[in-house]
Parts: C-alpha cells; structure tokens; sequence
C-alpha cells in the first residue's frame, strides 16, 4: 500500500461555499454592469452547476434557459468579457471578506504543513479566483503551501473528465496511489474518481442530493473539535472531525 503524501483540493465548495456566496452573486454584478437584466437566482444556479467554468455555464444558460437572448456577433469575446467582469467583482467580494472558508478547512492545512504534507489545489475556476480566495483567507503568502496550483484552462477537457487531476499528478510526480482528493459535488468527484483517486466529499447546500458512491467518505464538513461532522456515508472511524489522521486512515483503508 502506498504512504499518503499529498492532498488535492478542490477549491469552489470545498474550501468555501464560494458558488453561493460569491460567483452567484458575481456573475449578478456582471451582468448588471453589462447592462443585462438576467438575475440568477439560488434555484437557477444550482441548475446551472450541471456544468463547470464560468464561460461555459453562461453558454449553457443562455442555450437552456434564456434562448430568446439575441446574441452579438462576436459571441465569444462577449461570453469572454462577461466572465472577466464576473471575476472583478468575485475579487472585490474576496476582499471584503464576504465569503470565509468551510468548517475545518483552515485547521487542515495547518495540520498538513506543519507535518509536511504535500498540497495542490486542483479546480476549474480560474487562477485569479484561487489567488483572490486563498490569500484573502489564509494569508498573502499561502499560495507558495500548494505545491501546485491546478486551475481554469491549464487542460481543454474540465471536471468531470479526470484531466485536470491527472496534469496535477504528472507535475508532483505522484501516481493516483500517493494522493487523496478533497471534493463536494458529483462534476468534481466523478473527475477525482476517474483518475483513480481516493475521495472525501464534504457536500454543501447544492451538492446535497448528488451521487457519491464510491467515494471513501461522505461528510457534511469537514468539521472542529467543537464543531463535529455528520457522517453521510463511510466510516469515520470514531472521528468527530477530519484530520490528517483521519485522513491517513482513510487512505489506507
């Protein structure tokens, strides 16, 4: 049995509830700011999140949900422009605070750094929303504790083709075998699954009726010391929140 020596982490969902508490209500701005009277409401995106990337799900809104949309002439660079303002105004949330990181996430982290534990993110949302989530909630410099910063459209095909986890594990030179992934919605598992990765779900208000078998465990966060999980699926072997110990059992098992 190979020894756990990295975890990969997907961002939106997993880290923070960034879906509704901060690209919903970015695209919101966008397209506001666009002159644009279409609102996505709680309901709509979580529909819309049967695709990922943000330059797709507009696509996708726009091909399902509002076909009467007249569409420019140059389609892509207007889908284009959309997206980079969506990501100003995602930002602009980031630092103001507004959306924190998920129950445990911090306390991982830190765990798996000061043991040594190699880290990745691994996700379809773009660079700049990485870099605006985590320096705005662990600090300026926590981009350099993740080895590798897997993001946006480093390979054409996204979650939930396995790509994207695959070109992680070719740049840390690991085999599936050597790492766990950290997701939250049926696209992202599906991806680690498809690699041939181990995987902790830890769902959110827009996963919560996805299907996750075969995945190693199913929580409803991470959890705290003060703060327990709740075990949807898998065995927590007696933990009430997820540590790096934990997670070694998991692995293991």
């Amino acid at each position: 049995m190979a020894t756990l020596q990295a975890l990969l982490f997907d961002v939106d969902g997993t880290l923070a509830d960034t879906e509704r508490d901060g690209h919903r209500p970015a695209f919101n701005m966008a397209f506001e700011a666009a002159g644009l009277d279409w609102i996505w409401d709680e309901a709509l995106y979580g529909e819309l999140l049967a695709v990922t990337g943000g330059k797709e799900r507009i696509r996708y809104y726009l091909e399902k949900f509002n076909t009467h949309f007249n569409k420019p002439d140059d389609y892509d660079n207007f889908v284009k422009g959309l997206h980079e303002s969506k990501t100003d105004f995602y930002t602009l949330l980031m630092q103001e605070g507004k959306i924190p990181l998920r129950s445990g996430v911090e306390r991982l982290i830190a765990e798996a750094r000061a043991e040594g534990m190699r880290m990745a993110v691994v996700t379809t949302t773009t660079p700049a929303n990485v870099t605006a989530l985590l320096v705005n909630t662990l600090g300026p410099d926590s981009e350099s504790w993740f080895e590798v910063i897997a993001a946006g459209d480093i390979v054409p095909a996204k979650k939930p083709a396995p790509d994207i986890y695959i070109w992680a594990l070719e740049q840390m030179n690991l085999t599936a075998d050597d790492a766990i992934a950290f997701e939250d919605s049926f696209n992202g598992f599906k991806s680690s699954q498809s690699a041939d990765l181990k995987t902790i779900i830890t769902i959110n208000e827009y996963t919560k009726e996805d299907d996750f078998g075969g995945a190693e465990l199913v929580l409803n966060q991470m959890g705290e010391t003060d703060d327990a999980f709740i075990v949807l699926d898998g065995d927590a072997q007696g933990h009430t929140y997820l540590d790096l110990a934990l997670v070694r059992k998991i692995h293991a098992s």
